[in-house]
């Protein structure tokens, strides 16, 4: 993650072949700019994998090419990586790259129905799919999907991208009405990431968030814009979390020890 001025405009950049074959792009996200992506086989996973340096360097030597001025290290906001399940050809030695973002529905002769692969953009075509092979497998009655046109919880018909917290949809008003009925609770945060203290509040009221991890990386997701700033406002995140859901000091401790050492393997410097 850069900022935003490493690509000016609102537009996103692509490079479809790179020297080594693989596509990279640009995409403009709030004030930043997130930049990938590598595709590395891994032999062995965990619950929090870290980007290699050769992927790191293969990043800002490639972008630096194509965006305004060549990114270094300390321009890096925030870096991470993540694991994709892929579904394994058969009889093939096929990249990771290439092989097939379809998914695979098996049934064990238990019943069992098990789905690998596929990816987030498909989920709704992955849900269907295994409903079907549920009636197939049981013998139960054929149903059609009814979820094509069916709206995600705080869908809005516009989207208002200027609106300081739009990213909530139809909740955002709900959020706004929350600071206003407890005015503590609109004090900033974060002016650089546009974060208010009500956004804390509503992440544990509202979307079951039970640890700073849960508001700062999967929440308000500030520790993927910039990794420092997030640990920076990370006592005050603990404080006003310990304080809702009734924790005591040692609580905000722990939770403060934990997210550090998670937002260090998000840090180049």
């Amino acid at each position: 993650m850069l900022d935003r001025d490493f690509l000016p405009g609102d537009d996103a950049l692509m490079i479809p072949k790179t020297s080594d074959g693989r596509v990279l792009f640009a995409v403009p996200r709030h004030n930043k700019i997130v930049v990938g992506t590598t595709d590395t086989p891994v032999n062995s996973i965990s619950l929090d994998p870290k980007a290699l340096e050769q992927e790191i360097n293969f990043i800002l030597n490639t972008a630096g090419a194509y965006l305004s001025r060549p990114p270094q290290r300390n321009d890096v906001r925030s870096v991470w990586a993540g694991l994709r399940p892929l579904a394994a050809p058969t009889g093939t030695n096929e990249k990771t790259k290439e092989i097939s973002r379809s998914h695979k529905i098996t049934v064990s002769p238990a019943g069992l129905v098990t789905i690998i692969g596929g990816k987030w953009t498909t989920f709704r075509k992955m849900a269907e799919d295994v409903i079907d092979k549920l009636e197939e497998s049981h013998g139960w009655p054929a149903t059609k999907s009814v979820t094509h046109h069916l709206p995600l919880h705080g869908a809005v018909a516009k989207v208002d991208f200027h609106h300081p917290m739009y990213f909530y949809g139809a909740d955002a008003q709900r959020v706004e009405a929350l600071a206003k009925q407890e005015p503590a609770l609109a004090e900033v945060l974060s002016s650089g990431l546009g974060i208010i203290k009500a956004r804390v509040i509503w992440a544990a009221r509202e979307e079951m968030a039970r640890t700073v991890e849960d508001v700062l990386a999967r929440r308000i997701r500030a520790l993927f814009p910039d990794a420092k700033e997030a640990v920076r406002i990370a006592p005050q995140v603990a404080t006003i979390l310990a304080n809702e859901l009734g924790y005591d000091k040692t609580w905000e401790q722990q939770q403060l020890e934990e997210f550090r050492e998670l937002a260090k393997t998000y840090m180049l410097n």
